[in-house]
C-alpha cells in the first residue's frame, strides 16, 4: 500500500514514526511521512519520503503555564490545518494519524474516501484506570478519572473547532463539529494502535474495542551510526557518566539549568554528558562533556542514569537501555510518564522542573546511581521491552486493512 504517516509537534512527537515508516517500508509498502520541515533530515535518513507540514511555534518548547500552552496549541492546530490537505497528495491509499493529526485527518479521510488508522504515542481515551495524561498524576478514583477524561476530550474538541470548520470548508464538506466527528469514529470502533508497552502502561480494561497497545516504535537509527569520537573518548576515560537532556523543552533556561546540573553532578561525585537541546545546555570540564544530537539507543546503555524531561520517547529509551531515570517533567504529558517510571521502580520520585535545585537533583542522582533496586527494575523492564515488536503489530494491522480493501 501507499501509506502516509502524519505526525506533528516536537521531535519526540515525530521521531518514533521514522522507525515505524522504515519498518513498513521493509515490509514492502511505499511510505511517506508528513511532518514539520525541520524534521525532513530525520525522515529521509530513514529511507522514506518526506512531505512538509507547518511547524510548531517555538514558544511551546519553553516553560509556560497551562493557559499559554492551550493558546499556543490552538494556534498550532490552526496552522496545521492550513497545510495538511496538500500533504496527502495523489496515490495515497492509507492515512496513519498521530494523536495531534487525527482530529484533522478524519475529515481528509472523509473527503478522499481513504481508510485511516490511529497511531498514538499517548493514551488519550477516557478510562477509570488513570486520570488524563495532561492533567496531572493524582488519581480521582475510577469514576472521577473517567469524568476527567471525558472533560479532557471535550477540551481537545474545542481546541480543534476553528481549524476543523476551516478545513471542512476547504474540502467542500458540510459543517460538522470535532465532537460529532469523534463520536462517529468512536461508534465505528475506529482502530487506534498505541506505540508504548503494556509493561509500562497496561491496556485499560474499560477501553472500547479497537484501542490496542502494541509496543514502542523506536526512532530509526542507521545501522552504521557511531557516536562522535570525542564522546567515545570521554566514555572510555572514566566510569559511566550521567546523561542530562531536556529535548525540545526548557527554551530560554539554558544558563540557569546548566549551572544547576553541573553543581548537582559534582555534589554527587558523578561525570556527566549534557545534550544541548532547545535549552542550550553547555558546560566544560574534565568531568563533563556537552554534545549535540546523538542516538539514544547508542548512548543510553553506556550511562549510569538518564536525567530527562520525561517525554514519552526519552522515558521509553531509558527503559529500553535498562538504566535508571531521574525524571524532571516540564509540561503536558511528562508528569504522567515520570510517574510511570517511578511506579515501575526505575526512577526516584520526579522533580518538577520548577522545583529543580542542585541539592534535589544531587540527592536524586545519588539514589538513581547507587541504589541497586532501581537498576534491577530498569533492567527487568528492558528485558520485557526487548520481547515486543511494536512495528510488526502495525504491519499486521495495515496488511489486514489492505486485505479488507481489496
Amino acid at each position: 500500500m501507499r501509506i502516509l504517516i502524519a505526525a506533528a509537534g516536537s521531535r519526540g512527537d515525530v521521531d518514533p514514526y521514522t522507525g515505524l515508516g522504515a519498518g513498513l517500508r521493509r515490509a514492502g509498502h511505499e511510505v511517506a511521512v508528513a511532518a514539520p520541515d525541520t524534521f525532513a533530515p530525520l525522515v529521509r535518513r530513514a529511507g522514506v519520503e518526506f512531505r512538509g507540514l507547518p511547524a510548531r511555534p517555538e514558544a511551546q518548547g519553553a516553560v509556560t503555564g497551562r493557559r499559554d500552552l492551550m493558546r499556543g496549541a490552538a494556534a498550532f492546530v490552526n496552522r496545521l490545518a492550513g497545510g495538511f490537505a496538500a500533504a496527502v497528495g495523489d496515490g495515497t491509499e492509507l492515512l496513519v494519524l498521530s494523536t495531534t493529526t487525527a482530529p484533522l485527518g478524519w475529515h481528509l479521510a472523509e473527503a478522499t474516501g481513504l481508510p485511516s488508522i490511529g497511531a498514538y504515542l499517548q493514551p488519550t481515551a477516557p478510562t477509570g484506570a488513570f486520570p488524563p495524561v495532561v492533567t496531572g498524576t493524582r488519581s480521582l478514583g475510577r469514576l472521577g478519572n473517567r469524568a476527567a477524561g471525558r472533560l479532557g476530550v471535550r477540551m481537545a474538541d474545542r481546541l480543534y473547532g476553528d481549524a476543523v470548520a476551516a478545513l471542512r470548508r476547504e474540502l467542500g464538506l458540510p459543517p460538522r463539529t470535532p465532537a460529532a466527528e469523534r463520536r462517529r469514529r468512536e461508534a465505528a470502533h475506529w482502530p487506534v494502535l498505541h506505540g508504548f508497552s503494556e509493561h509500562v502502561v497496561p491496556r485499560p480494561p474499560d477501553w472500547r474495542p479497537g484501542l490496542d497497545v502494541v509496543g514502542n516504535w523506536w526512532p530509526y537509527t542507521d545501522p552504521d551510526a557511531r557516536l562522535p569520537a570525542d564522546l567515545e573518548d570521554f566514555l572510555a576515560a572514566g566510569p559511566p557518566p550521567v546523561f542530562v537532556g531536556f529535548g525540545s523543552m526548557a527554551g530560554g533556561h539554558g544558563e540557569r539549568l546548566s549551572e544547576t546540573v553541573v553543581r548537582a553532578l559534582r555534589r554527587a561525585g558523578l561525570r556527566g554528558v549534557l545534550q544541548s537541546g532547545a535549552a542550550g545546555l553547555a558546560a566544560e570540564g574534565d568531568d563533563i562533556l556537552t554534545v549535540g544530537e546523538v542516538p539514544h539507543t547508542l548512548l543510553f546503555p553506556r550511562t549510569a542514569a538518564v536525567v530527562h524531561h520525561a517525554g514519552a520517547g526519552t522515558s521509553a529509551a531509558a527503559l529500553r537501555a535498562g538504566v535508571p531515570s531521574v525524571p524532571v517533567p516540564v509540561t503536558a504529558d511528562q508528569p504522567f510518564w515520570a510517574a510511570r517510571l517511578t511506579a515501575l521502580g526505575a526512577a526516584p520520585a520526579a522533580i518538577p522542573f520548577t522545583g529543580l535545585t542542585p541539592e534535589r537533583l544531587a540527592d536524586a542522582l545519588d539514589r538513581a546511581v547507587r541504589a541497586p533496586a532501581l537498576t534491577r527494575s530498569a533492567a527487568t523492564v528492558a528485558d520485557r521491552l526487548a520481547g515486543e515488536d511494536g512495528v510488526g503489530r502495525v504491519v499486521e494491522a495495515v496488511e489486514t486493512l489492505g486485505r479488507l480493501k481489496s
